[in-house]
């Protein structure tokens, strides 16, 4: 338990921290201006060294001021200059020359590390865990290399979150199957099975494998696809006596849903209550909800909702975001509306998410305006949109023939804080392919390969065989010229270019066209030699 207090710097333990150094702050007030304070003082032992006082107010204050702070910028300047906010109170006579050097807790190692691990900044982070190694008062915590681990496993490090467990016992901190575990964890989120291979084969050096463990091993069979084996792994942990907790069963229940082994899912919902006595969670009911909508069997999906209603389990989005998505594949549109109202009845308030799926459903009923009224009221209700609340929007457009306010909304996106993705040009460009406005979407496809995103070869093919059927010469050169600058040609492309029949040209045209189909042949003699 004490490990978990320390980890992330947000627990009762750190509230209690700031509410004492603010106690011993105003203590140390009265002490130092003479108002009869030390009395309270001698109460703390510290009547006779006041200095002793401060010192301890200001590395209490440090970890609560540092527990506030938000920017981790400043945050690390706080710790950097933990002295600055305190000058005022010290003793203006002291000599500078004999401070002795600042005398950081613990706590705030751990507040300014998870601070720095979280908005990855992790050059300074590791400037803070140098200066944590030389530290000769104290260990660190195992769980602060947890939250290390776990933050290059994030940002896609796993190598660096290697090295972070092998470097763990210069720190003085012993390693177990804790710290293990957030390795393999991360290491399968990377997807770097192989790696996590090897590390588990060393697993008997740290401890036994718990339910944490086996969890992850499940995770990893069911994300590379072998739920055989997931299935194995299931049994073995329970001849080793390792209790199967709701997560390990959340884990097969999903990946079965997503299979639609829905009849296996469902056999094992009914087992982890009689047999294991684990209640199934809010993520078993979402994936099982998911898994039933897949196969249209909508009925089911709302009677299991009314089963986490009277389990008493709260309604997530999730649930209700998938319900209302199906709503509106089998054109029920108006209870799609009625669930968003009766999810706000509920206390769960709609996220990007569940906004998201109105848009969509909207877009396909072609009905653009409404899923403009939608994107407008999730910003009146405080719920910030997404790139893709946009995309979708775009796309819906282009399905209406309206290209040029797609295009438009493009071009806006920045201004309301969100650019354009990757998937925002291709929306646009298929969608403009599709409206027959191939000079916009030359246009647009030349901006695409100047932001250095990568067309869908298949659409890019789309659009110059149209091109060719229209004996567009001149807008299918500037086509293959924006190609070129990003080595984007494929050979059916440049086939279907040098191919295009010569009927309709001038003569400069085929002129142009018959030197491209000579460039080709030299092209292959060389490759030929």
């Amino acid at each position: 338990m004490g490990q978990r207090d320390l980890g992330g710097g947000e627990t009762r333990f750190g509230q209690a921290l700031a509410w004492l150094g603010g106690a011993i702050w105003a203590v140390g007030q009265c002490n130092l201006g003479g108002g009869g304070g030390s009395t309270i003082w001698a109460g703390l032992g510290l009547a006779r060294q006041p200095e002793l006082g401060v010192k301890l107010w200001v590395e209490l204050r440090l970890s609560s001021l540092l527990r506030l702070q938000k920017d981790p910028n400043l945050a690390l300047h706080l710790f950097q200059n933990p002295n600055s906010n305190s000058n005022s109170n010290s003793n203006s006579n002291a000599n500078p020359t004999k401070a002795k050097p600042f005398r950081y807790p613990l706590v705030s190692y751990d507040l300014i590390i998870t601070k720095l691990g979280r908005a990855k900044m992790f050059d300074e982070m590791e400037q803070i865990l140098d200066q944590l190694k030389h530290e000769t008062r104290f260990s660190p915590t195992e769980i602060i290399f947890c939250n290390v681990i776990s933050f290059y496993a994030r940002a896609r490090l796993p190598d660096r979150a290697i090295h972070t467990f092998f470097r763990m016992p210069d720190f003085r901190c012993h390693r177990t199957v804790k710290s293990l575990n957030s390795l393999l964890n991360g290491l399968c989120n990377c997807g770097e099975f192989r790696k996590l291979r090897e590390m588990f084969l060393g697993f008997h050096k740290y401890g036994t494998p718990d339910a944490c463990t086996y969890n992850i091993l499940i995770k990893v069979c069911c994300r590379s696809g072998r739920l055989e084996d997931a299935r194995y792994v299931f049994d073995e942990m329970q001849r080793r006596g390792v209790c199967p907790s709701v997560v390990t069963f959340g884990t097969l229940i999903h990946q079965l849903c997503l299979n639609f082994r829905l009849e296996e899912a469902f056999k094992l919902k009914n087992d982890m209550m009689r047999v294991y006595g684990v209640m199934p969670n809010a993520f078993v009911y979402s994936s099982l909800i998911k898994g039933v909508c897949g196969i249209g069997k909508l009925s089911l999906a709302f009677k299991l909702k009314e089963e986490m209603v009277r389990n008493k389990l709260k309604l997530n989005s999730t649930v209700y975001s998938t319900l209302i998505s199906v709503l509106f594949e089998v054109g029920r549109k108006e209870e799609a509306s009625g669930l968003l109202e009766e999810m706000k009845g509920f206390g769960c308030m709609p996220d990007t998410v569940t906004y998201n799926a109105m848009i969509s459903g909207f877009c396909k009923e072609r009905n653009s305006e409404a899923a403009f009224r939608i994107l407008d009221e999730m910003v009146a209700k405080g719920c910030k949109p997404d790139v893709i609340s946009y995309n979708v929007i775009i796309g819906g457009l282009c399905k209406e023939g309206k290209w040029s306010e797609a295009r438009d909304l493009l071009e806006d996106m920045p201004r309301r804080g969100f650019p354009p993705d990757v998937v925002s040009y291709r929306t646009l460009f298929d969608g403009l392919c599709d409206c027959r406005q191939f000079k916009e979407a030359a246009f647009i496809l030349d901006e695409m390969i100047f932001k250095r995103f990568v067309p869908r070869l298949a659409s890019v093919n789309i659009l110059v065989d149209r091109l060719c059927d229209e004996v567009n010469l001149e807008l299918l050169l500037s086509v293959l010229d924006s190609l070129g600058k990003g080595n984007f040609i494929g050979v059916d492309t440049w086939k279907m270019a040098v191919n295009m029949d010569l009927k309709g040209l001038t003569d400069g045209d085929a002129l142009s066209l018959q030197f491209l189909r000579f460039f080709t042949f030299l092209l292959q003699l060389e490759m030929g030699s």
